[in-house]
């Protein structure tokens, strides 16, 4: 099997533009053979380019420390409700926890974002990964048919299920009454428009996320951490404005760039693009940042 190094970056780039619905899969698999130095070796690159969920598992679903549940988070614009997958640490008792919810990327809520709200549970939070296509049926094992699925999300729809979320974590008999959110890639898109509009978020961090317009940067009132990938240029093209707008409004924000690493480096099912040098920088910096702000 080819190695991360032996992957050649147009290979990657053709895989970033298939998950974004840029390509289809058949322009995908022909991109990967163009670069390939032959059909097996285009084959063992498509074949790290997909997810491997099993391999990648940090906290098993059973796992004895945690406690896990399936929730209905009501919208507060009343339109319907979303389904959310809750974990919080089995010893935490009546003991309040600072509470995060969790935003997938654009497949749904899969095995990933599962074990990421596990990965943040076992640090002692209470978290809420939601599936935000349960309105319309919940995330297929399908994921090309998934991300068609995301694609038909209307933006403040998603932004008031969010909303909902928010106050549903403040809500629990477990909240100390603070709550953050983290989303990655789409999700990450979706983090920038809830801190926008949601005053009282109170921690934000952003994975490779479409920046939030620049006139709407001055609503937002919790601080951010944003990380971005060194060679993600589709989504780095909006920095520099939202870079401009937080400096201009004042804004409490930390901004890390990568060098090196592509879009999506901190999911761990993707053997080709997963950067664990950058995944674990990232992450610490993410628990901290949440520890720091989400503390009683």
């Amino acid at each position: 099997m080819a190695t991360e190094q032996e992957i050649p970056r147009e290979a990657i780039h053709a895989y970033n533009l298939y998950i974004h619905g840029e390509i289809d899969r058949r322009a995908f698999f022909d991109r990967v053979k163009k670069v390939a130095v032959s059909a097996a070796a285009a084959g063992a690159i498509v074949d790290q380019l997909m997810p491997n969920y099993a391999e990648a598992q940090q906290v098993k679903p059973e796992d004895p420390r945690l406690k896990t549940s399936r929730e209905t988070v009501p919208s507060p614009n009343g339109n319907g409700t979303i389904k959310g997958y809750l974990v919080r640490p089995a010893s935490a008792g009546t003991n309040k926890l600072p509470a995060i919810l969790i935003v997938h990327e654009n497949r749904g809520l899969n095995p990933h974002t599962k074990d990421v709200a596990r990965r943040l549970a076992v640090d002692g939070f209470q978290a809420l990964a939601v599936d935000f296509l349960s309105p319309i049926g919940g995330t297929p094992s399908d994921q090309d048919k998934a991300r068609e699925m995301i694609g038909t999300l209307q933006a403040p729809d998603v932004t008031g299920w969010a909303q909902g979320a928010v106050a549903y974590l403040r809500s629990t008999p477990n909240s100390n009454g603070k709550v953050g959110a983290v989303g990655f890639c789409w999700g990450g898109g979706v983090i920038g428009r809830l801190a926008v509009a949601e005053p009282t978020l109170d921690a934000g961090v952003v994975y490779y996320g479409q920046q939030p317009p620049a006139e709407e940067v001055v609503k937002i009132k919790a601080p951010l951490l944003l990380n971005y990938a060194g060679a993600d240029e589709r989504i780095n093209a909006g920095i520099p404005a939202f870079e401009e707008a937080l400096k201009k409004s004042g804004k409490d924000y930390t901004l890390y760039i990568y060098d090196g690493a592509q879009h999506a480096f901190l999911n761990d099912t993707n053997e080709a693009r997963y950067n664990k040098a950058a995944a674990d920088l990232a992450w610490g910096r993410t628990l901290e940042f949440f520890k720091k702000h989400l503390a009683a």
